[in-house]
């Protein structure tokens, strides 16, 4: 299986400073393991261009004013617009923001445009998935959010295209469903931690959309340390019978790492094993509903010397179709730093805090959700 990969160095310009948690070596470092397997040759991750997505583009979702605002933010010496979601906490300003930024965008819209045009039937966009920016502010790490304008350009393209976006990430992916929550076409389906207790603090199975959108919005929110046997029954009973409706051209999917149970901002309980099985249901989803056609960005995940890495390497198998040999490729952990130490695989073990009886709680929560959005009228299986 051919799969555009829309990588490049210099996507790690998009470095919000020394102890932010979004660190830059979440993609450097992923990038660099999925070379130690072999991955990036022909016939494989094929690398395309990445350019920095224009004004038109980041325009289809973010409004001039904000464009202006991060523009001026970018200098040495920019100043803090806390307005605009821009200054100390979650989003500080660096120099050379709104270049960095568009650049993700140009890459997660490149990769899009890859697979809408027929050149390749899936892509990967590691840097991408900032799914918290909204039209007129930053949020949550995120300067302009590159899943809505990556199809928000689609959709100029070709004004019929269905898009369906699946968010896996722990956090609600709150700004794609917004900038999409009136339109049809582009049917938003997020599983992640409960809202009340993790920023940012939306996704509440009650959020279906407005207007002729009414319907497409489908949240998923699972109970804190929601085990992998929870993210495949909200997969199986939510997510594969709602894309069997909706019938899209393409699935745009968010693969944030962040819902592993050692991440440090969040409280769910997957695991390595875990995002393999779901990231493979992923592509089996885009092979029965739209032939195949996906395009897999990363996003979250701040355990980043480990687990985002052997994550998004195990994303990369999935859409290559390939197995992947459990033990890390020694130059990779010697040049990461962990030659003598753990890790040594793409496994892990499960918390040790999860029992079958807590299991099977977590699972009758996330039960009650499913089958609630069906009596919403979400497609039973």
């Amino acid at each position: 299986m051919r799969v555009a990969y829309a990588f490049d160095p210099s996507l790690g310009s998009y470095d919000l400073g020394p102890g932010h948690p979004m660190r830059p070596e979440r993609v450097l470092r992923t990038a660099s393991l999925i070379d130690a397997y072999g991955l990036v040759r022909p016939g494989a991750l094929e690398p395309i261009d990445v350019r920095a997505a224009g004004d038109a583009e980041l325009l289809l979702v973010h409004d001039a004013e904000y464009l202006d605002a991060v523009i001026r933010a970018s200098r040495t010496d920019g100043p803090r617009l806390a307005e605009r979601g821009i200054g100390p906490g979650d989003t500080p300003p660096f120099a050379g923001m709104h270049d960095a930024a568009a650049l993700v965008a140009g890459a997660t819209t490149g990769a899009l445009k890859a697979v809408t045009e027929g050149r390749f039937v899936r892509a990967f966009s590691p840097a991408g998935g900032l799914h918290h920016a909204h039209r007129d502010r930053a949020a949550g790490f995120c300067v302009y959010n590159d899943p809505a304008v990556a199809i928000a350009a689609a959709l100029e393209r070709e004004a019929d295209l269905r898009v369906l976006y699946l968010d896996i990430d722990a956090h609600h992916g709150d700004g794609v469903q917004e900038a999409f929550y009136e339109d049809p076409r582009v049917p938003t389906l997020s599983l992640h931690e409960d809202g009340r207790y993790l920023y940012p603090g939306t996704g509440s199975f009650r959020e279906r959309g407005r207007g002729p959108g009414t319907g497409s919005a489908i949240n998923v929110p699972l109970p804190p340390y929601a085990t992998p046997a929870c993210f495949m029954l909200a997969f199986d009973e939510v997510v594969v019978p709602a894309a069997r409706v909706f019938s899209p051209d393409v699935i745009v999917a968010q693969c944030g790492a962040d819902s592993h149970w050692t991440d440090p901002l969040t409280t769910l309980g997957m695991t390595l094993e875990g995002f393999d099985a779901l990231f493979g249901r992923i592509v089996e989803l885009s092979e029965t509903v739209c032939g195949g056609r996906l395009v897999a960005c990363g996003g979250g995940g701040y355990s980043w010397e480990h687990v985002v890495p052997r994550a998004w390497t195990l994303l990369a198998g999935a859409l290559l179709g390939v197995p992947l040999g459990e033990d890390l490729p020694a130059a990779w952990r010697e040049k990461a730093g962990i030659a003598e130490g753990p890790p040594r695989s793409l496994r892990d073990d499960p918390p040790a805090y999860v029992s079958e009886a807590v299991e099977a709680e977590l699972l009758r929560d996330t039960r009650w959700v499913a089958e609630t959005l069906h009596g919403l009228g979400v497609a039973h299986p």
